[in-house]
């Protein structure tokens, strides 16, 4: 294994943080974050870090070759619609912060990238804590926690100006501006992007704008800062996989907005697109009492407006509230028409922490509390053929998602005898969530038929602790151990897209961590052992509800475990070689999933076939992850080549290879060169080649399995057979920079 690291090659991010030498030295309260005697795996993405590799990819492309974690992306290029992955677990499990204020959708647990574009440009760094990680706000963290610092001001004022073009028209223009101190209290930073792209795919295009403001006062004990950032996106709809022959004769192709007649393709609706807007504001104080006595209060409040459009082929018309087609030939119940979903969210609240550094104990009280609202609606635009008069205020569904959150926890970490600290950290949680209204679907099972009816009021309290022991050995090494717990409400689709009388469970995770590092000025080495056990966690299984959409059920056991293994050296000055890599088992225990059947026999009605399937590898969960980063940096110019290795992943629970993204072994290649001139601070000029070589791969797919029994009888033996979908990331792409600093 050793060997093949060498030949793969990757990211190992030492943890520590990077200070601009002309930050103002603000009062900062980070009561999420974990530290170097903090019991938990973390690493920390520093500021240069990101500056040298943000030219156009979204945050989760940035931080790609850290330990665990995974990339996605729709259009297939890095811009648009991405997702985040670590240790297997998607994006509805990942606990996402800027300044400590949640930023996951209440409802989906998801967050949209897509949505605050460039948001790296205006951030000072980012901490992924993997596993449970301490306690945080807003929603369960199963996979990991991201902690992001937005920028701190800056001395002197400054002025920075930035462009990026390359492949599929890819391009990114920044514009920033700082004040720097101001009557010796004062300070103020803007900044205004865009970033446009093709996308790989066909129309998977996007075009992005945003942008990010902050106003500061502070003195010698109090910083307050006024921040407000957000954008507008616009995208082409990707959402939608190809199948196996389409990844070798037509790989770039996008089936979304395709308009059909007879069967046949015969053009793609234009307006297939997603549009939204979100702006976020936060007013955050950090208040220093005493040397030893520290507070952090935070308002916030983010509002959300938008919608998307899709054509639709052949759609039965009572599902939308339409009558049938009244044409010569007798009435049709079925036509093309396109419709309009959208949403309008408020999310805001309060947070707050109170810290205390002593001698032998540090401790933290903190929580929040934050209440969201959001209201989902439908309406058809045009149908085709459509004799009778539409009513363009048409509403086919409306309901409204209403959800409150609070929590609070206290942690500490003690200092026990000569290097040896414990650690503890208790919270509580409770959730209220109502969802009121109809839903987008039909109920074939209602009499009469109908949409279907969300009533949903459910209370949730959770009591999640954690513990652990850290023992520095030296200056040079740590060992440590803990143990924590999760749980987590499901999802807003977790209700909507199960069975219709029959309500999702929440989850648990017991997560068992415990770790080595080593760190000198030339070399670091760590490995971190984990086991995650669940209870009754939410994943795909292959099922189908009533109207034959994909579920996610509760399996009653599963696992992960694993180790996380990183390594770096810095081989000269200008030289620095790090590795890491991740390998692990994820496991379902006595697995039986559940696989549509279609026969005549059953009129048009799909049914459902279990499967008994033993311990299961659980979905999109590698075994083998590993990265590589090769740095050069002398007088200016830079070099890095990185470099990631993926094991296969399976599309379902099945453990079908037919179902599944084969591995991939994908390097990216960046330059860069520093330089000066009169009147201006520093020219940096570069270029970066991603999928250096060529490698054809995707990193994200569906599953599509069926049940099919010879000629039709289920007295004859089952076979599964199965059509997947797939995303294809592009080959060799290309995207130039340059930066004027002034």
């Amino acid at each position: 294994m050793a060997v093949a690291l060498m030949g793969v090659g990757m990211v190992a991010v030492a943890q520590s943080q990077v200070t601009d030498t002309g930050a103002l030295s603000e009062v900062e309260v980070l009561a999420t974050r974990a530290s170097s005697n903090t019991p938990v795996a973390f690493t920390n993405f520093s500021k240069q870090q990101i500056e040298q590799i943000n030219h156009g990819k979204d945050i989760p492309f940035l931080v790609a070759g850290t330990p665990s974690v995974l990339t996605t992306s729709d259009a297939g290029a890095g811009v648009g619609y991405s997702s985040l992955r670590v240790r297997g677990t998607d994006a509805t499990r990942i606990n996402i912060t800027v300044n400590d204020i949640p930023m996951n959708d209440a409802e989906s647990h998801s967050i949209y990238w897509v949505n605050t574009p460039d948001f790296a440009s205006s951030l000072q760094d980012i901490q992924i804590q993997r596993g449970v990680g301490t306690s945080t706000n807003g929603s369960g963290a199963f996979g990991a926690s991201v902690n992001m610092l937005t920028q701190r001001f800056s001395n002197t004022a400054y002025g920075e100006v930035s462009g990026s073009y390359g492949s599929f028209n890819t391009q990114k223009e920044t514009v920033k501006v700082g004040t720097g101190l101001m009557g010796d209290h004062w300070a103020m930073d803007a900044r205004l992007s865009h970033i446009a792209s093709d996308g790989y795919r066909d129309r998977a295009s996007s075009k992005l704008l945003s942008y990010y403001a902050q106003l500061g006062y502070f003195n010698a004990a109090t910083a307050l800062r006024f921040i407000t950032f957000g954008g507008k996106e616009d995208t082409y709809h990707a959402w939608d996989g190809i199948s196996r022959d389409d990844l070798v004769n037509n790989r770039t192709y996008n089936p979304n907005g395709e308009i059909k007649h007879d069967g046949k393709v015969t053009g793609f609706y234009d307006d297939q697109k997603d549009i939204y807007q979100q702006i976020h504001y936060q007013l955050i104080l950090d208040q220093t009492f005493t040397p030893q006595w520290k507070l952090n209060f935070a308002l916030h409040y983010t509002d959300g407006d938008g919608y998307y459009q899709e054509y639709k082929n052949a759609r039965t018309l009572k599902e939308y509230l339409l009558e049938p087609l009244e044409l010569p030939s007798g009435k049709v119940k079925k036509a093309s028409l396109v419709r309009k979903k959208a949403v309008e969210s408020d999310f805001g609240g309060a947070v707050f922490s109170l810290k205390y550094a002593g001698e032998r104990l540090h401790a933290t009280l903190g929580g929040g509390f934050n209440a969201y609202s959001n209201d989902h609606y439908g309406r058809v635009l045009w149908v085709e053929n459509y004799t009778s008069q539409l009513d363009p205020a048409h509403e086919y569904y409306r309901n409204n998602g209403k959800k409150k959150d609070f929590n609070i926890y206290a942690k500490g970490n003690y200092d026990i005898w000569k290097g040896l600290s414990a650690y503890i950290d208790l919270q509580f949680r409770h959730i209220n969530y109502t969802i009121k209204g109809d839903n987008d679907k039909w109920d074939w099972t209602a009499s009469p038929e109908h949409l279907q009816t969300l009533d949903i009021n459910e209370n949730f309290d959770f009591f999640n602790p954690k513990a652990g022991l850290n023992y520095r050995i030296n200056k040079n090494q740590r060992v440590y151990a803990s143990f924590a717990v999760a749980q987590k409400e499901p999802t807003r689709n977790n209700y909507t897209d199960g069975l219709f009388l029959e309500h999702p469970r929440a989850e648990k995770l017991y997560d068992w961590e415990a770790g080595y590092e080593f760190n000198n000025e030339r070399f670091h080495a760590g490995a971190n052992l984990y086991y995650m056990s669940y209870k009754d966690q939410l994943v795909l299984n292959g099922k189908l509800n009533e109207i034959g959409e994909a579920m996610a059920e509760n399996v009653p056991d599963s696992y992960r475990m694993g180790v996380e293994l990183t390594a770096g050296v810095k081989i000269t000055e200008w030289l620095r070689w790090d590795v890491n890599a991740t390998l692990s088992e994820n496991k379902i225990k006595n697995y039986v999933g559940y696989v549509s059947d279609y026969t005549d026999q059953w009129d048009d009605m799909w049914t459902q076939s279990a499967v008994e399937c033993g311990n299961t590898t659980i979905a999109f969960s590698p075994s083998v992850v590993a990265n590589s980063n090769i740095a050069f940096s002398y007088k200016g110019f830079e070099a890095s080549l990185q470099s990631q290795y993926v094991s296969r992943q399976y599309l379902d629970n099945f453990e079908s290879k037919e179902d599944s993204l084969d591995p991939y072994f994908v390097n990216n290649l960046h330059l860069a060169y520093t330089f000066k001139l009169p009147h201006i601070r520093s020219i940096t000029a570069g270029v970066s080649v991603y999928n250096l070589f060529n490698e054809k791969y995707e990193n994200n797919g569906y599953s599509m399995t069926a049940a099919l029994y010879k000629d039709g009888d289920k007295k004859n033996a089952m076979q599964l057979v199965s059509d997947p979908r797939f995303y294809p990331m592009a080959g060799t792409n290309v995207l130039a920079h340059l930066t004027l600093r002034f």
